[in-house]
């Protein structure tokens, strides 16, 4: 009985262990849907034996996860909030590893005249000058947050009927603008994978003030002492690595480059420059 016992703790064991072997990954719906995380995580998991499990939501659901324990990292795109997080003793150091940009969608015809606009403030006045229909994710995403902080820089409160507030995703908003032909503001990434366009199209985009940089944080085993913050830890090792900059640079959606390497000066390793220009903040 003993023999039996072992033998089949023997062979089970090494099982067990690579089924446990695994970190769970809070990050946003634009790194998941875009595709680049099916592009360069199993490299990683082919180089460690260490598996992601994502959860892709908005970067806002993404922190209330961390600050429960319930991931192990985040991958999220609001400075300010990751900021926040580390101080406040969930995180334990941000990383920078990728960016790209928010670009103003709406109608071809464009009403409002916003690829006139110097400014991203500039456009938005424009929309709410008709007011032109609007519509917001509204669901505390790093996207919502992005554009909550551009209505207050322009000196506006958005409300009424021409401010729709979806309280989903990217793609879901984006659908919604389509159906109705109406503007909205989108990471590039997603809209690049958008499928139903329609008559939408970019109409204003390069204002610095877009720049959209993605920050991995470890969540702090200080704070939640299961998290597994090792393996959590090479996942950020390997993505500012050059091996992971260079895999983030590779990553294409129709030619063009969607996430720029961030990671000091590995960033210009692989980058394309043209889709990629200097940092702005």
């Amino acid at each position: 009985m003993k023999t039996l016992l072992f033998l089949l703790f023997f062979f089970t064991a090494p099982f067990v262990s690579a089924a446990e072997n695994y970190i769970i990954l809070a990050s946003t719906t634009s790194t998941q849907n875009s595709g680049l995380l099916d592009h360069i995580l199993p490299m990683f998991t082919a180089k460690t034996g260490i598996n992601v499990r994502v959860v892709a939501v908005g970067t806002g659901q993404a922190l209330r996860i961390a600050r429960a324990g319930d991931a192990d990292a985040i991958l999220v795109h609001h400075r300010a909030s990751e900021d926040a997080f580390v101080a406040e003793g969930f995180g334990i150091e941000r990383l920078d590893v990728m960016y790209n940009d928010f670009v103003m969608i709406g109608p071809k015809t464009d009403p409002a005249g916003i690829k006139s606009a110097q400014k991203a403030t500039e456009a938005l006045q424009k929309i709410t000058a008709l007011p032109a229909t609007f519509a917001s994710r509204g669901d505390d995403s790093g996207t919502h947050k992005k554009e909550r902080e551009l209505w207050a820089a322009a000196g506006i409160s958005p409300a009424g009927a021409w401010y729709l507030e979806t309280g989903s995703g990217m793609g879901a908003t984006l659908n919604l603008a389509a159906d109705k032909n109406i503007y909205l503001l989108s990471d590039r990434g997603t809209w690049i994978t958008f499928g139903n366009k329609r008559d939408l199209a970019i109409l204003f985009s390069g204002d610095r003030v877009l720049h959209n940089p993605y920050g991995y944080i470890v969540v702090n085993p200080d704070r939640h002492a299961h998290v597994k913050a090792d393996a959590a830890q090479a996942l950020g090792d390997w993505l500012v690595s050059a091996e992971g900059q260079k895999a983030i640079s590779d990553f294409r959606i129709d030619g063009f480059q969607a996430f720029c390497p961030n990671a000091g000066p590995l960033a210009e390793q692989g980058a394309d420059r043209e889709a990629c220009p200097a940092e702005t903040d």
